[in-house]
């Protein structure tokens, strides 16, 4: 490994103390100094190289603290790409096509499907989509990754008639005539996710290729750390596997489930004890993943106030219900900190917010503060909660790639008291009130990469950059750049554990770096969503160059 100089270009460090510099080194892997060139020079040998900017734009890798793994790779390496704004034609399509390149009965896997779609579809569409696949069975994910739209060969092989009552946490979606339409909401999904891997004749070649993929696809738009969101038994021994073979060019963060979740496999303790055995240089299972609702839009977020009404029979009270009771989740979190874990903990709706805010306050009394928390996705907060992960150290997990360009918004404003929509994502008051805001892309969900230069481009205009989903979403909590940056660098570092390692340009950290085709300072706000990655450095080693 090269010792080396970077200047000739604009440099953000990230780093509050010193946010510009002129130049820094890289000896052995690591930050050496940064600084003017002079300083920088003086650092390393006579025979350092020098990296020459040629002017252009370089800063710290960027950190996503929320994605999946194994669901992104595999989609971008084996599966059926389906656009959120596809309607039932154009996946209809999509499947005829893609199937006829498949041998007898494979299973057609893809998405993501929007959920303007997944809210209206009757048994009709099912009926479609069944042409369409000519006898394969066929599982689409939705841009929330909480749902799953199958067709009747699928049923067939999961056992799923007409006459089959809904799992627990799960349901087989009716029509308004009451037949199924192949939809699959949270728990039910698991038994046709593990069907689709059964159909599989070499799985860990699968998930190594899947995983390899996503990690190579994060590097070249310039993440060089991520938080694995909902990291199973496999994803652990794959990751520590790539990273031994030394294929692993990102700081990864494990998120194991703690309960049942979409995929099917070991939870929990048992889960737990597999990240204890896998840790590795850039692995770090340090995180359990809660599930504590569902989403908004098939009613299953837990809200402080009732959903609206749209039919005579709706109940005028309902809240959604939480997927914990507040004690279990206590008691659940206490023994949590007493592994040495940490939480990342899923919450659409303000109700389950609260109910996550109330139950750390209590771990914070009964443990104290070493027990990192995150609250994803913090769509909705209520006003009276909103200082409160600052006072009690949690973090604000937030993936803005889910306002826009999704049509997800449009679904939720259907579900969602208007009150509580218009107070969307209040990100701006959350970092006025202390709180670590960070940031991420939940890839898969809503977008069919983890492209971060549209997030970090929505945080600052709160608008869409593409005609197809118009308008702006609570413009007020618009954040500037230095903050956007720090959400997408230094914030979610410090947050996922790494801040000694990694989210700056400081000395000692890892030489993790990008170098950009513009300026994010001066760029104009509308078009930063075209930022583009032109070299990824990790740990001083190049591992991608447009």
């Amino acid at each position: 490994m090269k010792d080396f100089i970077v200047t000739n270009g604009r440099i953000c460090t990230s780093d509050p103390e010193q946010p510009f510099v002129e130049a820094f080194s890289v000896v052995a892997g690591k930050i050496r100094t940064v600084g003017a060139l002079d300083e920088v020079r003086s650092s390393v040998t006579a025979v350092a190289e020098v990296v020459d900017l040629e002017g252009r734009f370089a800063m710290p890798g960027l950190v996503d603290v929320h994605a999946h793994l194994g669901l992104g790779g595999r989609q971008l390496a084996f599966e059926l790409q389906v656009l959120p704004s596809d309607g039932v034609a154009e996946i209809a399509a999509k499947v005829r096509e893609w199937q006829s390149e498949l041998k007898a009965g494979q299973w057609v896997v893809g998405g993501i499907v929007g959920s303007t779609v997944m809210d209206d579809l009757t048994h009709h569409d099912l009926h479609t989509l069944d042409e369409a696949a000519d006898g394969h069975p066929v599982l689409l994910r939705d841009d929330t990754m909480h749902n799953r739209w199958v067709n009747s060969a699928a049923f067939e092989i999961l056992g799923i008639s007409e006459e089959s009552p809904d799992l627990e946490g799960g349901t087989f979606v009716r029509d308004g005539e009451g037949r199924l339409n192949g939809v699959l909401t949270e728990l039910a999904c698991s038994p046709a996710e593990a069907a689709v891997l059964d159909a599989i004749d070499d799985v860990a070649d699968f998930h190594t290729k899947a995983i390899g993929t996503a990690v190579q696809t994060l590097n070249s738009y310039g993440v060089t750390a991520v938080q694995e969101s909902a990291t199973m038994d496999y994803a652990l021994r794959t990751l520590r596997d790539l990273d031994e073979a030394s294929d692993l060019t990102a700081h990864v963060v494990a998120s194991m489930p703690a309960q049942p979740f979409l995929e099917e496999g070991i939870t929990g303790e048992e889960l737990y004890r597999v990240g204890d055995e896998n840790h590795s240089d850039h692995l770090h299972p340090t995180f359990a993943k809660y599930v504590l609702d569902g989403v908004p839009m098939t009613r299953t977020a837990a809200l402080v106030n009732p959903y609206q009404c749209h039919h005579p029979d709706d109940d005028p009270n309902f809240t959604g219900e939480p997927l914990w009771d507040r004690d279990e989740l206590i008691a659940s979190l206490l023994a949590l900190a007493d592994h040495g874990l940490n939480a990342k903990l899923h919450a659409t709706g303000d109700g389950a917010v609260r109910m996550i805010l109330d139950a750390v306050e209590m771990v914070r009394k009964e443990r104290g503060w070493d027990t990192r928390f995150h609250i994803a996705h913090v769509e909705y907060v209520h006003d009276d909660d909103l200082a409160r992960f600052a006072q009690l150290q949690v973090v604000p997990d937030a993936s803005p790639y889910l306002w826009f360009p999704s049509v997800m918004q449009e679904s939720m404003a259907k579900q969602v008291p208007v009150e509580t929509f218009e107070r969307s994502w209040p990100l701006r008051r959350l970092i006025e009130s202390g709180a670590l805001v960070s940031c991420g892309s939940d890839w898969p969900c809503a977008a069919p990469t983890p492209d971060p230069w549209t997030g970090l481009a929505t945080l600052i205009t709160r608008a869409n950059p593409a005609p197809e989903v118009p308008g702006q979403l609570n413009a007020g909590e618009a954040l500037t750049v230095e903050q956007a940056v720090a959400a997408f660098t230094r914030n979610p570092a410090q947050a996922m554990g790494l801040g000694e390692k990694t989210g700056m340009l400081r000395p000692g950290l890892s030489a993790d770096f990008i170098v950009l085709d513009r300026d994010l300072f001066a760029a104009e706000p509308a078009h930063l969503h075209e930022t583009t990655v032109v070299k990824t450095y990790f740990e001083g080693n190049l591992v991608y160059e447009a």
